[in-house]
């Protein structure tokens, strides 16, 4: 299943550059956790989780980003907003995306998925 991460991650990143994003770094880790994806949208840093599914056995697939790894999301972007990027605003997007057997892909975006 590994491998289907790591295809779900680089469409996603196809995707967010096509939108006009600007990837500063993919799989971003702390002492406490990775995140997926950081990019800049215009002048905000963008904390990004990618989940794909090629099932719906588990349900869709920004279902998994729940209270639990939104609360370590928010606890790594702090570590990287006081290194690197400290006077920019931030948000949390999720990337959705749905492996369906017929090979089409489904892509949900989800701009400013949750709170800090």
């Amino acid at each position: 299943m590994k491998t289907l991460g790591i295809n779900g991650e680089n469409l996603a990143v196809t995707f967010l550059k096509e939108k006009g994003y600007r990837i500063i770094t993919r799989n971003y880790k702390s002492c406490i956790g990775e995140i997926d994806i950081i990019a800049r949208d215009g002048n905000t840093i963008v904390f990004i989780e990618v989940k794909t599914r090629a099932t719906e056995l588990f349900g869709q697939p920004f279902e998994a980003v729940n209270r639990k790894k939104q609360h370590k999301m928010k606890n790594v972007a702090l570590l990287y907003m006081k290194k690197y990027e400290r006077n920019f605003p931030a948000r949390f997007d999720v990337v959705s995306i749905f492996y369906r057997a017929n090979g089409m892909k489904e892509i949900d975006h989800i701009i400013d998925a949750f709170e800090v």
